[in-house]
């Protein structure tokens, strides 16, 4: 399958190393971490960013595969076979996006159906969305990649992450995160911005990782190996236009989720 890290992935947007020094070698998982927040971990629940930032940060609303429609039987071939079965791998780095799907339709949450039909089934042909996350432009954060059936979106009763396809080669323990939209000639909107950092706080403080620092990333399946930012953009992995202007805003992007996540 094309989505795979040992054939390359995910032509156009755009596992084992060591992880981050400072990566446990289980990471809390989201059930655990939302009971430490006080919050139960449902889908389209509002949810804090992280213990650190939680007395700081405006909560965010998580929509569940279920909430924004997702078609699951898109993930099945007609033998009842899984196209693209889940694999984990420990998070290392996370990764910005914007979707540059090119819809003008006013539901969010139809194009996300669009691009997971698209991906799914469609020219992608991937077997299933290949974000972790997605934004949309009124700051809501939908459920991407199926994870498996522990409530835990993006992620294994483990901690570990799901692998998407959003990066051509380094996919694995790299979380995917995409704003809806084309944002090569505007700014992401401003809710869309603030959900971005509280949802790479709450993410980088549950793999402990340092939102101003670099990481050896090593692919744990091809064993391709790469000196990148912890929090960065596609076009830091890839020759390409993405994520627009939140490539040139991702300094400060960085510097407001340090902030964050130290109160």
């Amino acid at each position: 399958m094309r989505h795979t890290d040992s054939t390359g992935s995910r032509s156009g947007r755009q596992g084992t190393s060591p992880a981050s020094p400072a990566s446990p070698a289980f990471p809390l998982p989201r059930r655990a971490f939302l009971t430490a927040l006080g919050a139960a971990a449902t889908t389209a629940a509002v949810i804090g960013p992280s213990p650190a930032a939680a007395a700081t940060a405006a909560p965010y609303t998580l929509l569940s595969r279920r909430d924004w429609g997702a078609d699951e039987t898109l993930r099945f071939a007609a033998d009842g076979r899984e196209l693209w079965p889940p694999e984990y791998h420990p998070v290392q780095t996370l990764t910005v996006h914007h979707t540059a799907d090119g819809s003008t339709d006013p539901d969010p949450a139809a194009r996300v159906r669009a691009i997971y039909r698209e991906e799914a089934v469609g020219a992608d042909d991937y077997g299933d969305i290949g974000y972790n996350y997605l934004i949309d432009e009124n700051g809501r954060v939908y459920e991407g990649r199926w994870s498996g059936t522990d409530g835990t979106p993006a992620h294994d009763a483990a901690g570990r992450l799901v692998t998407g396809a959003h990066v051509r080669g380094y996919n694995s323990g790299n979380i995917g995160i995409a704003l809806l939209g084309t944002l090569t000639d505007r700014p992401a909107s401003a809710a869309a911005r603030a959900t971005l950092v509280r949802l790479l706080a709450e993410l980088a403080e549950r793999h402990s990782i340092d939102p101003l620092g670099k990481v050896a990333y090593r692919n744990p399946v091809s064993g391709v190996g790469r000196v990148a930012p912890a929090i960065g953009g596609h076009r830091h992995w890839a020759n390409t236009d993405c994520p627009g202007s939140l490539y040139t805003a991702m300094p400060s992007v960085r510097e407001e989720v340090a902030a964050l996540m130290t109160g």
